[in-house]
């Protein structure tokens, strides 16, 4: 009962830190998540997506990113029962979030099931993560990231309940909850099937003694991969990859062919200065990013989306709990525990491939890997100074209090004054203007300086899909990314030019010199965003 109690308490701080003032914290939506909610709202109404997909299983075009359309699914019942609104386009993340902490408690004792300490490994690692700076964040935005996560720690909560009470219903249910994460988000499509890989072989003595059961169930995951397989083999699927990926930066390779230069085009130089040698290097050291000091304690990512800047993505006391944990676990091994170091080195693998690191969101997929281990830290150090166990845990306890209380308040009261900018704010005031001043005009015009205005109208007017689709103007370039450049009266040109009896909203910098300024739209920390204005 006191167990039962205690992990109440856990689910509620976590539903609470996700879900408070969730519709204007973070400041704004981003274009990301904008492009969520209204494909939401489209697949709601009429079961396509913006550009007339009907029900797409492999992906959503979107802006040409060509996203897993896991989230936009999941948000088509809150859309429905909240409306097209900042709180339901991040309702399914805080959801799923809250969800996650649960999951970690029964996780962790799935993995330590001998242990007479599992359950305090288990409530320790769900309040680890409830008050995470990491997830926090993550959950409090539609970042499908969050959601696939969900769905990996569900994965392997269910395989391990399998191995251990061999009802094949968690088979199945472990297969389609990776599967599931594999159609949410790009990182989880190396990092699932690796999961899954490690899992088998771990317990291969058990595949070979249910074979006719994992064969059943591999050919359902077959099946239920097609649509993805299909997407996999596609060149949309590459546009984005090649984006991010250092394998498509030619510098790497002019950086090889100058060092070769340099020696002469000596046999030895072509050896050591080999440009596969090169990516090799930078591969590992962008791998070795995430594992960063400073990443991970002192100042977090340098994306204000995912850390607060001033905290890292974990908290400094967890320092010493990773220590001990690593060396009592490594020592001890019980029962599953390579598990949770296994899980968190091959869950960053996809974010070492990607120019920007470390990069908290496509790294994700390691949660709750570090709060299961900072767990067992806290309780072994406990356990240990059996004697003075209150008086370390006080001591621990408050020291921890404060570092949650910290980020927090740097969260909660100064983290939209410092960063609304980075959210794409003011997009909100501005259509809101537009659209109560738009009869008064023959055209609006919006700037793309804050990137795709043509998404934000769309989600703030409200607009029918079928009336997207009717009046716009939409043109795709060579690379597949998509523009659309008209909505109805709305329209988005590349440059600005001018028109009579025009609306025009654009950045401070693109104010013309006899503009008629009709209304400044300001960032919460006092600076213009956008600016309303006609001729």
């Amino acid at each position: 009962m006191k167990t039962t109690i205690l992990l109440i308490g856990i689910v509620l701080l976590a539903g609470f830190l996700r879900f408070w003032q969730l519709s204007t914290l973070p400041p704004s939506l981003t274009w990301d998540e904008v492009a969520w909610g209204y494909n939401a709202y489209s697949l709601g109404i009429d079961g396509k997506d913006e550009f007339g997909r009907f029900l797409p299983l492999d992906y959503l075009e979107s802006y040409g990113d060509y996203k897993p359309p896991i989230y936009a699914y999941l948000e088509v019942l809150p859309i429905k029962v909240f409306g097209l609104t900042e709180f339901a386009t991040r309702f399914s993340s805080a959801f799923f979030g809250t969800l996650m902490v649960l999951v970690t408690y029964f996780l962790t004792k799935r993995i330590f099931f001998s242990s007479s300490k599992k359950e305090w490994y288990g409530l320790a690692a769900s309040l680890f993560l409830a008050v995470s700076p990491w997830h926090i964040m993550l959950s409090r935005a539609a970042f499908e990231a969050n959601i696939a996560t969900f769905f990996i720690a569900v994965g392997v909560w269910l395989y391990v309940s399998w191995i251990q009470d061999k009802k094949s219903i968690f088979l199945f249910l472990s297969l389609t909850s990776f599967i599931l994460s594999m159609y949410t988000f790009n990182s989880a499509r190396i990092v699932a099937p690796l999961l899954v890989m490690l899992l088998a072989f771990s317990f291969w003595k058990q595949i070979l003694h249910y074979k006719k059961l994992v064969g059943i169930a591999s050919l359902i995951g077959v099946i239920l991969l097609i649509p993805a397989i299909h997407f996999f083999l596609s060149p949309q699927s590459k546009l984005r990859y090649n984006e991010v990926n250092i394998f498509s930066d030619v510098g790497l390779v002019k950086q090889s062919n100058q060092e070769i230069a340099n020696d002469k085009n000596a046999v030895w130089s072509k050896v050591i200065h080999n440009r596969r040698l090169i990516y090799s290097i930078a591969y590992i050291q962008h791998y070795l990013d995430n594992l960063n000091p400073s990443f991970l304690f002192i100042s977090g990512d340098g994306n204000p989306k995912f850390s607060t800047r001033d905290v890292g993505q974990l908290y400094l006391l967890d320092i010493p709990l990773l220590i001990v944990s690593i060396l009592f676990l490594f020592r001890k091994r019980i029962d599953y525990w390579w598990i949770v170091p296994v899980w968190l080195l091959l869950a960053i693998i996809p974010a070492g491939v990607a120019r920007e690191t470390p990069h908290a969101l496509r790294t994700e997929g390691a949660l709750p890997t570090w709060q299961i281990l900072s767990a067992v830290g806290l309780v072994e150090i406990s356990f240990f100074f059996k004697k003075q166990r209150k008086i370390v845990l006080s001591v621990f306890l408050g020291l921890f209090t404060l570092s949650v209380f910290y980020f927090l308040h740097g969260y909660y009261a100064h983290y939209s004054r410092e960063f609304s900018g980075e959210w794409q704010d003011g997009y909100k005031d501005a259509l809101l203007y537009a659209k109560t001043h738009d009869n008064e005009y023959a055209h609006v015009v919006f700037t793309s300086a804050l990137g795709r205005p043509y998404m934000y109208t769309l989600f703030y007017e409200k607009i029918n899909p079928t009336t997207f689709r009717a009046t716009s103007t939409i043109t795709r370039d060579a690379f597949g990314f998509v523009n659309v450049e008209k909505v109805g009266k709305y329209n988005f040109p590349k440059e600005i030019v001018a028109m009579k009896n025009t609306l025009y909203i654009v950045s401070p910098s693109e104010l013309p010199e006899h503009a008629i300024v009709l209304k400044k739209f300001l960032l919460q920390n006092g600076q213009p965003s956008l600016v309303a204005y006609t001729l």
